[in-house]
């Protein structure tokens, strides 16, 4: 999997989004803040840190998963960087503020990279990656985003209510809370994936996932797993700009 794709997953399966002013949907948003810490420390969170493992199953050959090591931060206001390393290429994906930028390397020859810039429509969507995986369900309107409520819905058995997270056209991502905890139990991508998380890890106050599962469909319709399996999170650690900030292009 190259990190073209990676983005939408990690970012997806942290989940985070706005609280509207609707009252069903006030409701379950302060519902689900909640479930994962005290307002004081959610809105004390500025950067999140995850360490782990990537795993991707491949449909071709069930018996032999791709796997890479995997690092993830977010930093606000607007900034995010996603590290994938594979056994025979390492695959960076990076937003900093309005700029976003991909790199792709071989580890074991410098000379060998190549770096591109992403689109607007690329950009776009890690902010709102970005802006989610740091406010804990609000704030969705420093984008120009909505919340929707859609109703209830059976998932897993469980009964939930059915949000839709408005970030634009081509961004939203339509989540199912437990009605009586606020949980979040599935989040389902505009592009037809499914996310859900497993596990948690209380960092800081605030409860994280400890893995995070999508199913998304190939070309061919075959169903295709990506786990990704956090070893260390740590929150609020100081990032230097550089951290973000577009490569030069004779970086080696």
């Amino acid at each position: 999997m190259n990190s073209k794709l990676l983005s939408p997953y990690i970012c997806l399966s942290v989940l985070f989004a706005f609280a509207a002013s609707a009252r069903a949907e006030l409701t379950i948003v302060t519902k689900a803040r909640a479930y994962l810490g005290s307002e004081a420390a959610l809105e004390a969170v500025k950067s999140v840190r995850y360490l782990g493992t990537l795993v991707t199953a491949n449909p071709a050959e069930p018996a032999k998963p791709i796997r890479a090591t995997v690092e993830i931060v977010f930093q606000k206001p607007a900034q995010q960087r996603i590290n994938v390393a594979y056994e025979k290429s390492v695959e960076q994906t990076a937003l900093d503020g309005y700029d976003a930028w991909q790199r792709q390397q071989d580890p074991a020859d410098a000379s060998k990279w190549r770096q591109t810039l992403l689109s607007a429509d690329q950009i776009k969507r890690l902010r709102a990656n970005t802006l989610e995986n740091l406010n804990f369900f609000r704030a969705l309107d420093r984008q120009g985003g909505r919340i929707e409520s859609l109703g209830t819905a059976t998932v897993d058995g469980l009964a939930c209510e059915k949000v839709a997270f408005v970030h634009g056209p081509n961004v939203v991502f339509t989540r199912y809370f437990e009605a009586a905890t606020g949980r979040l139990v599935l989040t389902e991508t505009e592009a037809g994936g499914a996310i859900r998380e497993q596990g948690e890890t209380r960092v800081n106050g605030v409860r994280f996932p400890k893995a995070i599962v999508t199913v998304t469909k190939t070309a061919d319709g075959k169903a295709q797993t990506v786990t990704i399996n956090f070893d260390r999170i740590t929150v609020n650690e100081i990032f230097p700009a550089s951290f973000f900030a577009v490569p030069a292009l004779s970086a080696q």
